[in-house]
């Protein structure tokens, strides 16, 4: 299953606000279609919508998402928690928190199109695990500068979770240690992703 390029709106819609995919705000609505379908959520779908937050906010294809699931099942710790750990650290999502770009797809943009280096050497692979320690720069050249100025100007100016330093003038960020899961930029209960996916197999 291939990337979603679809209308976002829809999703954000569905399912509430999903900052790496779109700035928009879902609009509140207490229209007539709401109020003669009120009907319970199933368990089934609530895994679903849980699953599919996460997938539509980092802008994974379900394929990612599944070896994502699989590598954090393996490791030490909350699947969970292991699992966010290592959304949060792909270099689009890092250029997204730093205030970099607006959206992710917009940062995998930049890296795919080679404005962004990370520890001096240019990156252009959006799923790159970055870790602590690791500089990410602007690539020193006037477009690649002034389309990151942009962003750094038309951004909410949302706080950078702790794990992670700016230095905008100098087109600079850093990681600072491992995401701390109180960090996370979504409201999401990861532990419902993880419960849909051992349902499956």
């Amino acid at each position: 299953m291939s990337r979603y390029r679809g209308p976002r709106f829809k999703k954000i819609r569905r399912l509430g606000t999903l900052p790496g995919l779109t700035t928009k705000k879902p609009i509140a609505r207490s229209d007539l279609k709401n109020q003669l379908r009120p009907g319970k959520k199933s368990q089934y779908r609530i895994r679903l919508e849980e699953k599919q937050k996460l997938r539509f906010h980092y802008g994974l294809t379900e394929q990612q998402l599944l070896k994502y699931v699989h590598i954090a099942g393996k490791a030490k710790g909350s699947t969970g928690q292991v699992l966010l750990q290592l959304l949060e650290m792909r270099l689009d999502n890092i250029l997204f928190r730093l205030g970099m770009a607006s959206t992710i797809p917009q940062a995998r943009q930049l890296i795919n199109h080679r404005h962004i280096l990370v520890n001096g050497g240019i990156v252009d692979i959006p799923s790159y695990r970055c870790k602590p320690r690791d500089i990410i720069t602007v690539r020193d050249e006037q477009k690649s500068k002034s389309l990151v100025q942009n962003y750094l100007d038309s951004s909410s100016r949302e706080e950078i979770p702790k794990h992670l330093s700016l230095h905008p003038f100098q087109y600079k960020g850093s990681v600072n240690q491992i995401l701390d899961r109180k960090w996370v930029g979504l409201k999401i209960n990861e532990l419902l992703v993880v419960e849909y996916y051992s349902r499956q197999t």
